[in-house]
């Protein structure tokens, strides 16, 4: 059990200090602070839990790494439930936690949760908030992929993965949040409710398909250094 609960831990901890940096303190540290924070929590649980699950924390990256034959099926799935379930205990803690303040309301402050269109942040399209999280679910895994296999500088993976996290944030949160992890947006939405749960099937789908994308590249050798 020691990989599901590792999976559950990071993804709780990315989704509560992430999703919580834009609710709790995001009038204080803007679109740059809420980058960092989903950054840094990722980089601190890669070398945190990285040697004991390889911190994937992320579907798009397990079925990344399915796709590019270094993991099964069977023990994505696992690593999927685990990460979701740390998904939605991370926002219910959040929701209480932000719920300790009286001008607090789901509806109004909302919590963490992606989206697009009128109403939304930078109030992008629904075709730009796809192509927004599919190339940059690609990009993510495959700097993932890349930095975690054979011939890669031993060490650095975490820091060269949280990075890129903050790069896709400092772009994309005016776009749709930013998930490029469908356990993030899975755990908000459920208690955000409306357009939140409408959309949700953008940031399940368009990561994956982005994922898949890299990790059949490197199935293929097209991104192999071996080939």
């Amino acid at each position: 059990m020691n990989k599901p609960l590792a999976e559950f831990i990071g993804t709780f901890t990315l989704v509560l200090f992430g999703c919580g940096s834009a609710v709790i303190a995001g009038g204080d540290i803007g679109l740059y602070g809420i980058s960092f924070a989903f950054g840094l929590a990722l980089i601190g649980m890669a070398y945190g839990i990285g040697h004991i699950s390889g911190c994937h924390i992320n579907p798009a990256v397990s079925l990344g790494a399915v796709a590019a034959g270094r993991m099964t099926i069977s023990e994505a799935i696992v690593y999927i439930v685990s990460q979701i379930a740390g998904a939605i205990a991370a926002a219910a803690v959040l929701l209480m936690i932000a719920s300790g303040k009286a001008d607090y309301t789901v509806a109004a402050n909302g919590l963490g949760q992606n989206g697009w269109g009128a109403g939304y942040l930078g109030e992008y399209s629904m075709g730009a908030a796809f192509v927004f999280e599919l190339v940059a679910t690609f990009l993510f895994v495959t700097v993932i992929l890349g930095s975690t296999g054979a011939g890669a500088p031993v060490g650095f993976a975490g820091l060269a993965i949280g990075l890129t996290l903050v790069v896709i944030h400092l772009v994309g949160i005016n776009v749709t949040g930013v998930s490029v992890n469908p356990a993030r947006s899975i755990g908000p939405a459920l208690f955000a409710g409306g357009a939140a749960i409408g959309q949700l099937w953008l940031f399940i789908l368009a990561p994956i398909l982005g994922a898949l994308i890299s990790g059949f590249l490197f199935r293929t050798g097209m991104l192999d250094i071996k080939n």
